[in-house]
């Protein structure tokens, strides 16, 4: 493996730890983006990241059920195979504006819920700022966004092909 894609796989896998990805997954999704062939078996990997089989198939078992990674088969090969899920990215802006909605909703219930039990108006801007700012961001993000997600398949060229058929 080339010194680039060392850091390449490094900096990704800090990034992802930060936002909640176990290091070792991050490493193996970076190494899956990069990666030729696409499709890698268990010991490619192994090699590949200089990780415990061990460690490799616990964050792969884990990438594959959140659906980043799949696991295929390759005609005359008995092996498993591993790559990026075909259509992960575009996938998971669905998954984006359910998270989305599900605060939407979250922020909306807390609002009612202070605002019954209110005694006056300075009562609901002392206790209700929290969930007012919450429910502000998360009410412009489910109005904003289906229209950028429209964007981007009219953009995607795969999208236009497949809207076409």
């Amino acid at each position: 493996m080339q010194k680039a894609e060392e850091t390449y796989i490094e900096e990704s896998a800090l990034f992802l730890e930060s936002i909640g990805v176990p290091r070792m997954a991050g490493r193996i999704l970076a190494w899956l983006l990069i990666c030729e062939p696409p499709e890698q078996t268990m010991p490619d990997l192994t090699r590949h990241l200089q990780a415990s089989k061990s460690s490799i198939s616990t964050m792969t078992r884990m990438l594959v059920q959140f659906g980043m990674v799949e696991r295929v088969s390759l005609t005359g090969e008995r092996k498993d195979f591993y790559r990026i899920s075909p259509e992960f990215w575009s996938r998971s802006l669905e998954t984006a504006q359910r998270k989305f909605d599900g605060f939407l909703r979250m922020s909306q219930a807390g609002l009612a819920l202070i605002e019954c039990g209110a005694e006056n108006p300075a009562e609901l801007d002392n206790r209700g700022q929290r969930l007012q700012e919450m429910y502000e961001v998360y009410n412009f993000l489910a109005a904003s966004f289906p229209q950028l997600v429209d964007e981007w398949r009219r953009h995607q060229p795969r999208a236009s092909a497949t809207s076409q058929d």
